[in-house]
């Protein structure tokens, strides 16, 4: 059927801010749905309450709303927009709930709203757990022996009738929250009491444990015909138990023998007809490895991260496909966009494999627990192409970016035998690694597969590279060694570490990588869309494509961010995008490199040509073999691609914008101290240390507080602020673990306001769209920061002292392109923090809020173009009609152990946009988008620090106006009552006496707890453990007066979400 009459105008709804369970693979499937829409000339209004990603981007709907995802701001923009119809399944679980809600309370029919893409009796059917238990049973599709619950005493009397272990899924969340598995009858009453709080609906599943069997999962499209086909089959390296989010993942799935392989295929083609989904819908087995028994484990009716990862591994564009199924069209209407020929009903074949490999946080939360479960723990995950599992494997352990090069984890060499036994027991981050340490010690195959259940296919691929190693390190290097480990993808360091030779001393031959092009049917058609990966191979696609298609445009190469996590998020996929987008306006050929398989930067058609491969050294130089461009752009794809500067340099490749003695001038402390000097910049005094007998001596000179961090660093990764000796001797016993290959820097730390500030320079003139102030002073890390724009409380003097340093800082480091600086405004002076000469985080917002495109001109003026040329004139943008808000999102339900203090080290995993014509209402907007429920009544608990109570007189005080009741501990209570302000007294939690902090925060008594402590991040301590407490029963809990201060704002403003004005920022 073509498109629907009935169809003018669709509201499309995001995922809102990235968490972990939700991260860019939305962002990427709303990208392409929206365009989608454009195309087929409907009207498009979004509506998405996160600033950092292309999708809300002014190109991308024709209304775009950046306004918090809650039911009410939806009501309200359909009742202002009136579309016709809603878009629900691309925006995650976020908006797949709304449109239930709004679908259940009548309000979409009241409105003449129709629901597209799925019905709400498929979503009820598939998220409903007794629901779609009913329909599998019907349809005669085996399930796991389950029983749904709504009290924690049914869960206990059924997991007695089913035996322990058992595992706990809450109804309607996302990567598995709350959920968990339970060995014992108190694991079982905690994770059922935390489950049934999480659910929307307050349902749990109880159902049987069954890990150890092999999880497959299915990616499957059908049409309103009835037409239905298998995109991609993929298995996870890891058995059931680990969330498929948080397991190595293959595809196509390699280990089935082809009986068992049809058998679920047909099942999964049962399941949708079933469920009559329309689009894309994702089917999870269990499948026992000894004999034919499996289990459906649940059915995703929506475009979800698998569907993103089955996207870039055939090349079929499921989220686009499923747009167009949703407004009419059926399967073998749809052109299939990569081969250009065939239709999407053709299914796509695989010649080469694919690993997935997640990426996990705990390089920065060094105290929490690296276990894995039921529920999802990683941030983001690359993907690697090769014609091997083996070199699949190789290609994804270095593109992970955890500094390795092979699968021997340093840590694990030291560990005696029975050691490394134990450690195979702990499923955690580091299995498919101690596995492999186990193969190298000679462990059979046979005994990992007993303690582990992973497959014995896997452990006799990993068996090969293990022996490869041992065959390099032993006798002489020869040319058949080196070219088998090309074959397995091995980089050339890599052999000469591992057989302590060097290549050219043996005469060795050695080769670059050439490239093979992925085409979704297995080369039985062309492809017309040129997407290629790396492989050691005689034949260069990759370049005879080239010779082929014989261009006059110089090629130019966009390096990217690679996999998203703390610190390095969306927005600069965001960057690298827009990039792409301006060279191929300007008339150049965009070519992208990156290895992330969620975002829009390595959709098939962003680029002109895409490589999914690393980021290292030896790869980027194949690349460049292969394609020599022009130029290479570094500056938008954050650490990752600004590391290879300096690389790129000394093999005589034009890097385009600032230069890499300016990227060193700024990251090398004594040179940028020189550069401050020649400006007059005054900035904190510091000094530079190796050892932690240096550290103590610094410290003292300088005097406490002093800040703590390793230079060249992203995302002030183990930064601390230490307030005594012990702080200093803990921080530098964990950096000086790993070796020091640069100097450790310790400053004076100055409480004061924090600004920052993003610049475009060309040489000569220089363009500031906007300064933002943070409202957390000077030592809580940028990115989790409330940040606000126009700044606030700064005084004129201060403004254009900034805008001078600004402009002294960008000419004198000779930035071509962005630039981000950060100052802190301490007793009415400036000082420099840092300087970073490449986009930052902030770049988004402010492109958006400001309407001055700053990647667009930056990209123009890497390639010659001025600030003049353009239209801007020199100095501070003029400030537009908005105040933006950006408020960081955190994950931390999904971390145990991680403290939430804020500090200098970034612990956000994304942001969310609050706009509004005043700043209290941009606030109240951004907190809630963010996740903060607005109380006007209720109970606030305090427990602080002795420098902060002196502060939070004022705080409690307007707390208690507003009719708040107040808690404390001792010290805290003490000092509140004594100002005349009515606190109640609580134990903390070691003196063991009741009222207790914690029975107090169990008593649902607390709606907000203000806490902020000393020092540590230890789980062990006190103020750590009220922390977590609070996160695990969902109560706002803030580390920073600050933060608490605005906060207060915003409940004495008294409005509701009706009061205010809905912006759209297309306007803007």
């Amino acid at each position: 059927m073509p498109l629907r009459s009935d169809i003018k105008k669709v509201l499309v709804i995001g995922s809102g801010p990235i968490v972990i369970g939700q991260a860019a693979e939305f962002d990427y499937a709303g990208t392409q749905a929206c365009r989608a829409l454009k195309a087929e000339g409907l009207e498009v209004v979004l509506i998405n309450s996160n600033p950092a990603t292309i999708m809300t981007d002014k190109h991308m709907a024709d209304k775009i709303y950046i306004e918090p995802l809650t039911l009410d701001v939806v009501k309200k923009i359909i009742k202002i927009e009136k579309p016709d119809s809603i878009l629900s399944t691309l925006g995650g679980q976020t908006g797949l709930t709304l449109s239930m809600q709004l679908d259940e309370e009548g309000f979409l029919s009241e409105n003449g709203v129709k629901l597209l893409g799925a019905n709400p009796e498929t979503i009820h059917k598939a998220e409903d757990r007794q629901a779609f238990k009913d329909t599998m049973e019907a349809i005669g599709e085996p399930c796991i022996p389950s029983k749904v619950v709504e009290t924690v005493e049914d869960a206990l009397d059924f997991a007695e009738v089913i035996h322990y272990p058992v595992i706990v899924r809450p109804a309607f969340t996302l990567g598995g929250t709350g959920g968990g598995i339970a060995y014992c009858k108190d694991e079982l009453h905690e994770i059922a009491t935390n489950g049934l709080r999480l659910s929307p609906i307050t349902q749990i599943l109880v159902e049987k444990c069954i890990s150890g069997w092999k999880e497959i999962e299915f990616e499957v499209i059908r049409d309103a015909k009835g037409n239905v086909i298998t995109v991609c089959s993929m298995e996870n390296f890891d058995p059931v138990g680990v969330h498929t989010g948080d397991s190595i993942v293959i595809a196509p799935a390699v280990t089935l023998a082809d009986k068992e392989y049809q058998m679920l295929r047909t099942a999964a083609l049962n399941i949708i007809q079933a469920l009559k989904v329309e689009g894309g819908c994702n089917c999870q087995f269990a499948l026992k490895p000894d004999s034919f028994e499996y289990s459906v484990i649940e059915v995703n009716p929506r475009v979800s991260r698998s569907s993103a990862l089955a996207s870039k591994a055939t090349g079929y564009p499921i989220a686009k496909v499923a747009t167009k199924i949703a407004i009419g069209y059926s399967l073998d209407e749809i052109v299939n966009q990569v081969t250009g020929k065939t239709y999407a009903c053709f299914e796509p074949a695989l010649d080469y494999v694919v690993v997935k490999f997640p990426k996990w946080p705990f390089d920065k939360f060094v105290y929490a627990k690296k276990t894995l479960g039921t529920q999802m723990k990683a941030t983001g995950e690359i993907m690697a192409i090769g014609t091997s599992f083996e070199e699949a494997m190789m290609k994804a352990v270095r593109s992970i970016e955890l500094g390795m090069d092979t699968m021997r984890k340093k840590a694990f060499k030291k560990l005696t035998d029975e050691e490394v036994r134990a450690k195979l027991h702990d499923v955690d981050v580091d299995r498919s690694f101690c596995v492999f340490e186990a193969l190298r010690r000679g462990f059979s195959v046979q005994e990992i597969h007993d303690i582990t259940t992973i497959d014995k296919w896997f452990i006799t691929k990993l068996k090969n590279l293990a022996e490869l190693e041992l065959w390099l390190e032993d006798g002489e290097l020869t040319q058949e060694k080196y070219d088998l480990a090309k074959k397995y993808s091995y980089l050339d360091r890599t052999i000469e570490k591992l057989s302590g030779q060097k290549l050219a001393d043996k005469g060795i031959k050695t080769r670059h990588a050439v490239y093979k092009m992925v085409d979704t049917c297995a080369a039985e058609f062309s492809a017309e869309t040129p997407y290629f990966y790396s492989t050691y191979d005689e034949e260069n696609e990759a370049a005879e494509f080239i010779e082929q298609h014989p261009t006059d445009k110089k090629k130019i190469i966009v390096f990217g961010s690679g996999p998203i996590r703390i610190g390095q998020g969306i927005e600069f996929d965001y960057c690298s995008v827009h990039c792409v987008w301006a060279l191929k306006e300007m008339g150049y050929e965009a070519i992208i490199c990156n290895n992330n398989p969620e975002t829009v930067s390595t959709d098939f058609d962003t680029g002109d040509r895409l490589y999914f491969d690393p980021l290292t050294f030896e790869d980027v130089d194949s690349l460049i073999a292969t394609e020599k461009p022009y130029g290479v752009v570094v500056q938008f794809g954050g650490q990752t691609a600004i590391k290879l500067t300096k690389h790129l340099q000394e093999s005589g490749v034009r890097i385009l914008g600032t230069s890499a003695e300016s990227i060193d001038d700024a990251e090398d402390r004594e040179k940028f101290d020189e550069l401050l000097e020649k400006c007059k910049i005054p900035r904190p005094k510091g000094h530079t240390v190796f050892t932690t007998e240096e550290a103590l001596k610094a410290a003292n000179e300088l005097g406490y507080p002093v800040l703590l961090r390793p230079s060249y660093v992203l995302g002030g990764q183990n930064m601390i602020i230490a307030h005594c000796d012990s702080d200093v001797t803990e921080y530098m016993t964990i950096i000086t673990a790993t070796e020091l290959e640069n100097p450790v820097l310790i400053d004076k730390y100055l409480m004061g306001t924090e600004v920052e500030v993003d610049a475009i320079c060309d040489g000569t003139d220089f363009l500031i769209p906007g300064i933002m102030e943070h409202i957390e002073r000077a030592g809580v890390h940028s990115g989790d920061s409330i940040s606000v724009y126009p700044a606030q409380t700064l005084s004129d003097k201060i403004k254009s002292t900034i805008v001078t340093y600004t402009e002294r800082l960008a000419k004198a480091l000779n930035v071509i392109g962005l630039v981000n600086i950060q100052y802190v405004v301490y007793n009415n002076e400036v000082y420099v923090i840092e300087v970073n000469p490449r986009s930052s985080r902030t770049v988004p917002y402010i492109s958006k809020v400001t309407g001055v495109q700053m990647v667009d001109i930056a990209t123009k003026i890497m390639l010659g173009e001025t600030l003049k040329e353009q239209g801007y004139h020199s100095g501070l943008y003029p400030v537009g009609n908005y105040v933006a808000v950006k408020v960081p999102v955190f994950s931390f339900e999904k971390l145990h152990d991680v403290d939430t203090q804020l500090g200098p080290e970034m612990k956000s995993t994304g942001e969310a946009l609050g706009i509004a014509k005043t700043f209290e209402e941009a606030l109240y907007k951004g907190l809630i988008a963010a996740g903060f429920k607005i109380f006007k009544k209720g109970g606030v608990m305090f427990t602080v620090k002795n420098s902060d109570k002196p502060e939070i007189v004022p705080l409690a005080e307007k707390f208690e106006k507003l009719g708040f009741e107040l808690y404390a501990t001792s010290g805290t209570a003490s000092m509140l009552n004594r100002n005349m302000i009515a606190t109640n007294f609580t134990y903390r939690i070691h003196e063991d006496k009741e009222p207790n902090v914690i029975s107090l925060l169990e008593s649902g008594k607390i709606n907000y707890v203000i806490s902020t402590s000393e020092t540590g991040r230890k789980p062990a301590l006190d103020s750590v453990k009220i922390r977590r407490k609070s996160v695990e029963r969902s109560i706002a809990c803030l580390t920073s007066v600050d933060t608490a201060n605005a906060l207060v704002k915003c409940i004495a403003m008294d409005k509701t979400v009706d009061d205010l004005e809905m912006v759209d920022i297309t306007k803007i």
